[in-house]
């Protein structure tokens, strides 16, 4: 059981009007009338008025084809939102400065169908499962669509790597440089303080 009704020349223009139609759309009635009753949009007053009148409208047309339908089973099948007139409906508005504005007089027609059918369940795959969903980045292919390597993967993937290279005839060059270093315990002087130590030893030889 279906039934239909529109509401014509709402003020506000039919993107604001569609925000909130968006918010009920394919909703069971009774959530639908809560959610319009405490939304902030001034379109909300005018489609819950027009639900309303969707439900009596299945009401009535159910007592005449005799058949029972619970109110609380209905839920929005369809509800969208069109552009109304506009031309003819300017105003202006006075500006600084001896200008003018124009402002345009936004008018839209709200129509909602109800239901008392069952809602359809969501459609599943081949194999019973919903299907998996697809990234932009995969839809555009080429390297954008590559996985990206994770970082812990490839730090430990380099720590192994370390170990084998150090392997050979590289370990014991290394073990070299470090017995030499432990042996002296001392770092070699810079190119300053060489300098320095010559022109101390000359000073004291000329005493």
């Amino acid at each position: 059981m279906e039934a239909r009704a529109s509401a014509k020349y709402l003020r506000g223009s039919a993107q604001k009007a569609r925000l909130v139609i968006d918010m009920i759309r394919g909703k069971n009635v009774n959530k639908a009338l809560a959610i319009l009753r405490y939304s902030n949009k001034r379109a909300a007053l005018g489609i819950e008025k027009c639900v309303k009148s969707a439900i009596a409208n299945a009401n009535e047309a159910a007592e005449k084809a005799n058949i029972a339908v619970d109110p609380d089973d209905l839920w929005l099948k369809a509800a969208y939102v069109d552009r109304g007139p506009t031309k003819n409906r300017s105003r202006m508005r006075p500006a600084p400065q001896g200008r003018a504005f124009r402002e345009r007089r936004h008018f839209c027609h709200v129509t909602v169908l109800v239901s008392s059918d069952k809602q359809d369940s969501p459609t599943l795959g081949k194999s019973g499962g919903t299907t998996p969903a697809v990234s932009k980045r995969a839809k555009r292919g080429g390297a954008a669509a590559a996985p990206r390597a994770k970082r812990g993967a490839s730090k430990a993937e380099a720590a192994e790597r370390a170990p084998a290279k150090g392997s050979g005839s590289g370990t014991g060059e290394t073990k070299a440089a470090a017995s030499k270093k432990g042996a002296t315990g001392e770092k070699k002087p810079g190119k300053t303080a060489s300098k320095l130590g010559k022109v101390l030893r000359r000073k004291k030889t000329e005493e």
